[in-house]
C-alpha cells in the first residue's frame, strides 16, 4: 500500500471533516497531479471510497432527523441513472490520452464552479446573518421548516449533479450542496448537509458500480484512500469545534481554484498570476461586502463590539447573574 497516498487522504479527509466539502473536488486532483494516478482511474477510485465511507455520515444524520426525504427522492430520480450514464459518456470519449485529457478539461471545469460555490455558500451567510439582524428574517418554526418541494427543478439538480459526479468525481458534496442552497433558501445548514449526503450514498454507488464494471478502479489506490480519509474525516470533525470554519472554506476554495488551473493546462506561471491576483483582490473584495451588510471590515471589529455591548450590559445591572444558556 502507498502510505504516502495514505497521508495524503489523511489530510484530506480532515479537510471534509471540518467543512464537509472537498472530498472528490481535492482527492481527484490530487491523484492525478501528485500520484500519477491516471483520470479515469483517480476518478473510478475515489468514487468506490465513497460509496464506502458515505452511507457512515449518512445514518448519523438520519437519526438526528436532519434529513428531507422529500428532496432526496427527487434528486435520486435524477442522479442514478445519469450518474451511471457519465461514466458510460467518460469510456465513450475514447481511450487513451483522449479520454484522459477530456476528463481532466471535466474536472477542471467543475472544480472551479465548486470553488465559485464556496464563495456563493459564504455571502449567503453572510446576508442571512444580516437579515437576522435586522429582523428581515422570519423567526426559526418551533418544529421542521415547512419546505415546499419544487419537483422539477430538484429533479433537474440531480441529473445535472450525477451527470458531473460520473464524469469527475466531484459534486455530490459541493456542487449539489451549493444548488439547494439556492433552491431552498429555507433550509438550515444541517438539513442541507444532511441531505446532501443521503442523497449522494445512491449517486455515488451508482457511478462506482459503472466504473467497476470497466474495470477502472484501482483497488490498492482504494484501500490506501480508505485507511487515510476515515480516520482524518473523524479528526476534522473534532477540530470543527476549535477552528474558524470560514478560513479553512477560504482556503479550500483556494486550492480548487489552482487544483483546476493545472488540470486546464494553465502554465506555472498563469497560475501563480491568477492565485495572486486573488490573494490581492479577495480581502478588499471581501471587507466591502461586508461593509455592504452593515458589519465591520475586520471580523476582529465585530467580536470586539459584541464583547464590549455585553461587558457595558453587564455593568449597567451588577446584580443580575449571567447564566449562560444550555447548549443545544
Amino acid at each position: 500500500m502507498d502510505w504516502g497516498l495514505a497521508a495524503a487522504a489523511l489530510g484530506i479527509g480532515i479537510v471534509v471533516g471540518l467543512t464537509g466539502m472537498g472530498g472528490g473536488a481535492l482527492m481527484t486532483p490530487v491523484l492525478v497531479l501528485f500520484f500519477g494516478v491516471s483520470a479515469p482511474a483517480a476518478v473510478s477510485s475515489d468514487l468506490v471510497a465513497s460509496a464506502i465511507m458515505k452511507p457512515v455520515g449518512s445514518i448519523v444524520h438520519l437519526r438526528a432527523g436532519t434529513v428531507k426525504m422529500d428532496l432526496v427522492k427527487w434528486m435520486c430520480i435524477g442522479s442514478i441513472p445519469t450518474a451511471f450514464c457519465g461514466v458510460l459518456i467518460g469510456h465513450a470519449l475514447g481511450s487513451g490520452t483522449n479520454v484522459q485529457d477530456a476528463i481532466k478539461i471535466a474536472l477542471g471545469v467543475a472544480l472551479i464552479i465548486a470553488a465559485a460555490g464556496l464563495f456563493v455558500r459564504g455571502y449567503m451567510r453572510l446576508a442571512e446573518r444580516a437579515a437576522h439582524r435586522d429582523g428581515r428574517r422570519a423567526a426559526d418554526p418551533a418544529g421542521p421548516p415547512n419546505v415546499v418541494v419544487k419537483p422539477i427543478p430538484t429533479l433537474i439538480i440531480g441529473i445535472v449533479g450525477g451527470l458531473v459526479v460520473g464524469l469527475t468525481s466531484v459534486g455530490s458534496g459541493s456542487l449539489m450542496i451549493i444548488a439547494l442552497m439556492l433552491l431552498y433558501p429555507t433550509l438550515r445548514a444541517s438539513e442541507l448537509v444532511g441531505t446532501d449526503i443521503v442523497q449522494s450514498v445512491p449517486l455515488v454507488i451508482s457511478a462506482a458500480i459503472g466504473h467497476l464494471i470497466f474495470g477502472d478502479a484501482e483497488f490498492g489506490v482504494t484501500t490506501a484512500l480508505l485507511v487515510g480519509s476515515i480516520p482524518g474525516a473523524y479528526i476534522g470533525a473534532q477540530l470543527s469545534t476549535r477552528l474558524p470554519g470560514a478560513l479553512i472554506r477560504r482556503a479550500l476554495a483556494f486550492v480548487l481554484l489552482a487544483s483546476s488551473l493545472k488540470l486546464l493546462g494553465a502554465t506555472t506561471t498563469l497560475t501563480l498570476l491568477v492565485l495572486g491576483g486573488i490573494l490581492v483582490l479577495a480581502g478588499p473584495v471581501w471587507m466591502l461586502l461586508r461593509r455592504a451588510h452593515g458589519f465591520p471590515a475586520w471580523p476582529r471589529n465585530e467580536r470586539v463590539a459584541v464583547a464590549a455591548a455585553s461587558d457595558g450590559d453587564s455593568r449597567e445591572a451588577p446584580d443580575v447573574v449571567d447564566v449562560p444558556e444550555p447548549r443545544n
